[in-house]
Order: structure tokens, then C-alpha cells, then sequence
């Protein structure tokens, strides 16, 4: 699909999300459940953009008709950094989250990295993640480097 393609309804933009990688953890698009993100719903003939979390749900903006949030709905995502971000890495290890860092380069995989203080502030976690559909070049590697609890 070409720059200036804009899905029409929520069934295209979870296509539009599925072909091009994205997450579905903080979108509810098309029907899927979140436990905290954005989503679309309808509501009469009157859509709603939302917000939840902890089962609390705030209306952000309401849409006269489907292509209208949908275009909405595929601008926010489009610009949301953590909407195609698929961690890989989740380790306490310097030197595991380096080693990462450096197979990725090597392979010319587009990725960042942060620290967190997951474990309290004495333990730092190194997250590395990998964009959109890179996530499928390297499946291997989150069995390796994703250490997570």
C-alpha cells in the first residue's frame, strides 16, 4: 500500500494493522479487548473514540461516521512509536541487552532500547524493541533475550 492509503472502515484498519505489524496490546480496533489503550465504538450510529484503563472508559472525541474515526483512529496509530513496537528483549543483563543490540545492528534491524526500573530501582530491566513487521525476522532472538519475571 502506497503513502497516501487511508482505510475507510474498522475492518480495513485492522487489515491496514495486521499487514504492516501492529500491535493490537493498546488499540481496540475491529472489536478486540484491552485492558488499557484506545478503541473505536459505536453507539447508536455515533462514534466514539475512547480511552480505558482499569476497566474505566473516558470518551475522547465522538465521529459522525465510520471513515471519519477511521481516519482518525489510523493518524493516532500511525504516529504512536509504541503501536508497532514488539519487545524482544527484557532482561537485568547489560551484557545480554548489548549482545542484542549488536546482532540487531549487524542485521540492519531497525530497533530502540530503554531501561526501566521494573524490578525496583536497584534492579534496572533493558527492554530492546524491534518496529512494525521486523518483529517476524526475529522471533528467535525474544526466546533468547526476553527474561521477563
Amino acid at each position: 500500500m502506497d503513502n497516501s492509503y487511508v482505510p475507510a472502515t474498522e475492518k480495513e484498519l485492522e487489515s491496514w494493522m495486521k499487514e504492516n505489524c501492529y500491535n493490537f496490546k493498546s488499540y481496540s480496533i475491529n472489536g478486540n479487548s484491552i485492558y488499557e489503550g484506545c478503541g473505536i465504538d459505536n453507539s447508536g450510529g455515533l462514534f466514539i473514540w475512547y480511552y480505558t484503563e482499569r476497566g474505566k472508559r473516558t470518551v475522547l472525541k465522538y465521529f459522525p461516521s465510520e471513515p471519519e474515526i477511521v481516519e482518525y483512529a489510523f493518524n493516532q496509530i500511525k504516529a504512536d512509536k509504541w503501536a508497532k513496537a514488539h519487545c524482544i528483549g527484557f532482561t537485568t543483563s547489560k551484557a545480554e541487552k548489548q549482545e542484542l543490540e549488536n546482532i540487531l545492528k549487524d542485521a540492519n534491524i531497525e530497533f530502540f532500547q530503554d531501561e526501566i526500573p521494573y524490578y525496583g530501582l536497584e534492579r534496572t530491566v533493558y527492554r530492546t524493541f524491534v518496529l512494525g513487521c521486523n518483529i517476524n525476522k526475529t522471533q528467535h532472538l525474544k526466546l533468547k533475550y526476553c527474561k521477563e519475571k
